[in-house]
């Protein structure tokens, strides 16, 4: 009977990791180890499987089809492995899990911070591993995956998770504090058409809402630049280097000003984007998940 080789968990992890995208520097820089170590865990993990994992294309490794194949029994191993670690900690004192909670960067500056601040007035100890989404039209919440909770706007498909709306936040149209339209209470979209946009890449929800926009006021829009993020949008504007489609505050929320804009709200009514909490009804989540759950739901009701 051949023997099974034992494999490190952190070895498995460093794997993991490169797999998903993370450059071998990234990883070197993290878990400060040399960027030569972190090549030859990898190369002694290739022999312990018996097979090449990874391949170099340009810059960066990417899984070969034995790696893809072996990824998948990583992530439910690691998963699992994380669960029962999570789950003893909880058990000795479940008001000092972790709760792993991923979320759209265009959330991150308001929503966020209100609803941990509000949660740690009665669970200080809890902690909180904060997962930005990279592409936020590819939600992180699966079944087998390892993120208990997703602030989205994106609703995900019926069945595969639970979603429940938390907010409708307006979109308005932010100009300079010069611009011709920085005085009108509201406007239609379509008034902007011959104006040049400042836009947020196409892996952005926000630019998914404002091409949704443009096509329901029938213009394709003029395109003068894109930013990777919403205070660099703000900025531009604030520029005078175009104007833009942004969120504003709701009742209860504060959205953080940018000097020298100013919000027109868009009288389209379309012109709005729903909020909600995503997760999967198939991943059991441990008692500091389900109180934040909770917390984050009874706040919307209230």
């Amino acid at each position: 009977m051949p023997q099974t080789p034992a494999v490190d968990t952190t070895v498995l992890r460093w794997f993991q990791q490169v797999a998903d995208g993370t450059s071998v520097t990234d990883v070197s820089a993290l878990e400060r180890v040399s960027q030569s170590g972190v090549s030859r865990a990898l190369a002694r993990l290739e022999d312990e499987v018996g097979t090449p994992l990874l391949r170099r294309s340009g810059r960066s490794l990417r899984m070969t089809r034995a790696g893809a194949a072996f990824k998948h029994h990583v992530d439910v191993v690691l998963h699992a492995l994380d669960d029962g670690l999570a789950a003893v900690d909880q058990v000795l004192d479940p008001e000092t899990g972790t709760v792993t909670l991923s979320f759209q960067p265009s959330l991150g500056s308001w929503l966020v911070p209100e609803l941990l601040a509000t949660f740690q007035v009665g669970h200080p100890q809890v902690r909180f591993d904060l997962r930005p989404l990279r592409d936020e039209v590819v939600g992180a919440v699966r079944a087998d995956g390892d993120v208990d909770l997703e602030l989205t706007t994106v609703r995900p498909a019926a069945g595969a998770l639970r979603w429940q709306r938390l907010l409708r936040q307006p979109l308005h149209l932010a100009v300079g504090r010069d611009h011709a339209l920085a005085g009108r209470r509201s406007v239609a979209f379509s008034e902007a058409a011959a104006l040049p946009f400042v836009v947020l890449p196409a892996t952005s929800e926000l630019r998914g809402r404002f091409d949704d926009l443009c096509a329901a006021a029938g213009f394709r829009p003029v395109v003068a630049h894109e930013c990777g993020d919403l205070p660099t949008v703000r900025g531009f504007v604030a520029a005078g280097l175009g104007v833009a489609v942004v969120p504003v505050a709701v009742a209860g929320t504060a959205v953080p000003a940018e000097a020298g804009v100013r919000t027109v709200a868009i009288s389209d009514p379309a012109a709005t984007r729903e909020i909600g909490l995503a997760w999967s009804p198939q991943r059991r989540l441990l008692p500091a998940a389900e109180r934040f759950r909770t917390h984050v739901l009874d706040r919307a009701r209230g």
